[in-house]
């Protein structure tokens, strides 16, 4: 299968502290991945670098899609609702990379915009502001504006952080809905149990790549223990390529041993 985005030799670093440090893979078409890892492990960093939103120090990556055709899905705690805007016109800004500052939003756009609230169980609320919407109702309102990109890419960042169950449940509905219609999709997550039941296709972060291929070979305990050792032997204070990626997994298989040494010597 083709890919749609390709990483290689990715390395960001923020005020020289590394971020991401020589990730290589690529997201197949049509896939739907989740991206995990400790506190600290990139996952923000990564969707970002892939928007071009983050200048890489290394490597590069390679959009197989037109970028007018990635829809992304920022952590609410990003995005300022101070601002007087009906739930209507936040979905209508879904056309915006399609129409720019001055295209003729039709009667159809409209009809198009009210059908895909309805489609995220929000029919009725078109009038209301998005500062008077719980958590759980902005996040169906951001979903119903992916709606109207028609994105073969979507990246979610933690779309279900501080979200209700139901709503979880009906957003991860349309995420299957996206994955069936061959869209790439690919979502920063924490819930491992989650990602289990939902998510084909895992990349597990530590700043590198720990591992990434199907989501029940790459949440194994070996692999869940060895990003957990990687993310505390990562320098935070060395320079951009100053932490070598073979002494980071020498390091974390060390820490790997530790863990199974304290819990064998907890056993007896």
């Amino acid at each position: 299968m083709s890919a749609a985005i390709t990483l290689e030799n990715l390395t960001v670093s923020y005020r020289r502290h590394p971020a991401l440090h020589h990730v290589n893979g690529a997201f197949a078409r049509g896939s739907l991945t989740a991206v995990v890892g400790p506190n600290g492990a990139g996952k923000s960093t990564l969707l970002k670098s892939m928007l071009g939103l983050i200048r890489c120090n290394e490597g590069r990556v390679t959009t197989h899609v037109d970028r007018q055709r990635i829809a992304y899905l920022p952590q609410q705690a990003e995005i300022d609702r101070s601002f007087p805007l009906s739930v209507l016109d936040c979905v209508l800004l879904g056309y915006w990379a399609a129409q720019g500052n001055w295209g003729r939003i039709s009667e159809p756009m409209i009809a198009r915009a009210r059908r895909s609230l309805q489609a995220v169980g929000l029919d009725g609320f078109a009038g209301r502001t998005v500062a008077s919407l719980s958590v759980g109702q902005f996040q169906r309102v951001l979903f119903a504006r992916i709606l109207l990109q028609d994105a073969e890419v979507i990246l979610l960042d933690e779309p279900f952080n501080a979200i209700d169950a139901r709503t979880t449940s009906d957003l991860l509905r349309i995420i299957a809905a996206w994955h069936a219609e061959q869209r790439t999709v690919i979502a920063v997550l924490h819930d491992h149990e989650q990602v289990r039941r939902a998510f084909p296709q895992t990349l597990l972060l530590a700043r590198n790549v720990v591992a990434w291929g199907d989501t029940t070979e790459v949440l194994c305990d070996d692999n869940l223990l060895r990003a957990r050792a990687m993310a505390e032997a990562v320098d935070d204070g060395a320079g951009i390529c100053q932490v070598d990626a073979d002494q980071v997994l020498a390091l974390a298989r060390l820490g790997t041993h530790a863990h199974g040494d304290h819990h064998h010597g907890g056993r007896q």
